[in-house]
């Protein structure tokens, strides 16, 4: 085997390592059966989630396992495989996880996501996790809507104090004076008129 060769394999080995270490996820998919078609479809679909979609051989792959230290994603590299990158940690499994519930003959295998190997049935898990700003939007929205609710409820509760607080005020500046019942004040003025004509009958008869 020529330098040449060589040079170009370590080449490709050494760009499986780049991608693999400045990727959040890499995901390994068996795309035997799938159409050219289907094919272009797919790296579309990953394209508009900003994954890489790129077709290795196994033994240029295996290399750049053992210089990452993922050895355990070695067993999957076995037919035709095709490898997905992304700094996103679960658009890999998102879109490739859809495309194949549509289309049997892609087969999800194993992967690396966060620096750690995982099976399919994580990726089939982390497919059903939103995108990057889906989940920083769930978590805003976890976050304010406590806050917000709280700070509803403060308000309500200054509203109705500024609303009850003029009228205590006014009850107590307009308390109405407290009066005797009408029947005592009629007793008391038949009481004075009486007085009155006795002490001018007094007068008369001196």
């Amino acid at each position: 085997m020529n330098q040449a060769v060589l040079s170009n394999k370590q080449a490709i080995v050494s760009e499986i390592t780049d991608k693999i270490k400045n990727s959040q996820a890499t995901v390994v998919c068996e795309y035997r059966g799938l159409s050219v078609a289907e094919v272009t479809e797919l790296r579309r679909n990953l394209r508009a989630e900003d994954v890489e979609f790129k077709v290795y051989k196994n033994t240029m792959f295996e290399r750049a396992c053992d210089e990452t230290g993922f050895e355990d994603l070695k067993d999957a590299l076995v037919g035709p495989n095709a490898f997905a990158f992304s700094e996103d940690a679960t658009a890999p499994a998102r879109v490739l996880a859809k495309f194949a519930k549509k289309h049997n003959a892609l087969v999800l295998k194993k992967g690396i996501v966060e620096g750690k190997v995982v099976d399919e049935a994580t990726i089939k898990e982390l497919s059903a996790l939103p995108n990057r700003d889906g989940m920083l939007s769930m978590l805003l929205s976890c976050l304010q809507s406590p806050v917000s609710s709280f700070a509803r409820v403060v308000q309500a509760v200054a509203d109705a104090r500024s609303t009850e607080a003029p009228a205590e005020a006014n009850a107590e500046q307009i308390a109405p004076v407290e009066q005797a019942p009408v029947e005592e004040v009629k007793e008391e003025t038949v009481a004075e008129e009486t007085k009155a004509e006795e002490a001018e009958s007094a007068e008369s008869a001196e």
